[in-house]
């Protein structure tokens, strides 16, 4: 563990919860949303943009990262900051969800989870050493344990095996891990939908001891009210003093309904895949920018949104430039939903400090509500 890693809460209103996260690389503001850098960069984004919108933190991917261009050159040359050129903190995930979901013909034990890539079909060994030690290779700044990602549905019988393997995992990663004063290490608790499962995850966790703890085995398609059931217990089994990381997650309403429960921390690739199909976010809702009623529409995607491309373009344009499929639509349109979602995470910051987090949240629904999808 480190001393070079801190949460110190400076408010709370019911179970959301704001403050600052202090890294050698500067602090995080809670709740955080973290912009996915898959493969060392967020598509269609430069970093300076991306912190620009507000982010803090980047998320970058052991197994992208492992299999090119390999986390021994990235070590070569530096160190992943450096080498896309984000100063700030990075967390990587572990490898563990895209082992799972990506690679083919995997072959799972106790020592780990031998695969074959899905870009060129090499044999590859994923185990908690070996992710400890690629994302070391990395530097990375907050480092997850590898656990395998429970897939749902799943039965008890097959949640328990699975969750008992990752706390197995998780005391390995933590011995692989060993002292890196400056970096932490969180573990991640699974248990699926079944809150005993649950809590014998956070114990085991809590026993070994980590940075941080993340909330697993979600938004993998469960559904938002499977997932809210279990947001309504799985935060409290957590340490109060340590960061709450939920994976994987998402949605506008998936975000609020997470930091309503206790949540810290999140990330995913909607925000930059959405932008790259046309999919925009805005305060009344999802609009398409592909579909024809937006050709001869002056509007900004967004009236009350200050970012580039809504002070500076039109749906119009970014309707035209769409269906000529030129490059900038990816990067506007990347660029507005990164905003959004940054602006709504300093919205429940600003809320949750003056003691109106409940009213931060019905006004976000009922706007949402209030849209005519159809006509903004």
């Amino acid at each position: 563990m480190t001393d070079h890693f801190s949460l110190d809460i400076t408010a709370t209103d019911g179970a959301a919860r704001t403050g600052v996260i202090t890294t050698c690389r500067g602090e995080i503001r809670t709740p955080a949303f973290m912009p996915v850098g898959t493969a060392a960069t967020v598509k269609a984004m430069k970093p300076e943009t991306v912190r620009g919108t507000g982010a803090d933190i980047l998320l970058g991917n052991t197994y992208h990262l492992m299999l090119r261009p390999t986390a021994e050159r990235i070590a070569r040359l530096g160190g992943l900051h450096k080498f896309m050129n984000w100063e700030r903190p990075i967390l990587t995930d572990s490898g563990g969800f895209q082992v799972m979901s990506l690679s083919d013909l995997r072959k799972m034990s106790e020592e780990g989870v031998r695969f074959k890539s899905h870009i060129d079909g090499s044999e590859h060994m994923l185990s908690p050493e070996r992710s400890m030690e690629i994302q070391r290779l990395l530097g990375s700044d907050i480092v997850m344990c590898f656990d395998e990602c429970t897939p749902y549905p799943a039965t008890e019988r097959q949640a328990l095996d699975s969750m008992q393997r990752s706390m197995r995992w998780a005391a390995r990663s933590n011995d692989a891990f060993g002292d890196r004063p400056g970096h932490a290490l969180f573990g991640i608790q699974q248990g699926s939908v079944f809150p005993d499962q649950r809590a014998e995850s956070a114990a085991a966790l809590r026993e070994i001891g980590f940075d941080g703890y993340a909330i697993g085995g979600l938004a993998v398609g469960e559904g938002q009210q499977a997932m809210f059931d279990v947001l309504d217990y799985a935060p409290d089994m957590l340490p109060t003093d340590r960061p709450r990381y939920l994976m994987g997650v998402g949605k506008p309403d998936d975000i609020v309904g997470a930091v309503a429960r206790g949540v810290d921390m999140m990330d995913c690739v909607l925000p930059s895949r959405s932008g790259r199909t046309g999919q925009v976010f805005t305060r009344r809702g999802v609009l398409n920018i592909k579909n024809a009623r937006h050709a001869e529409d002056p509007r900004p995607l967004d009236e009350d949104c200050t970012c580039p491309a809504c002070r500076s373009y039109s749906r119009a344009y970014l309707h035209h430039v769409f269906r000529a499929k030129e490059i900038i639509q990816s990067m506007l349109l990347t660029w507005h939903n990164l905003h959004y979602f940054q602006d709504l995470m300093q919205g429940m910051r600003d809320a949750i400090a003056a003691g109106e987090f409940a009213k931060f949240e019905a006004d976000f629904h009922a706007q949402r509500a209030a849209g005519d999808i159809e006509q903004i």
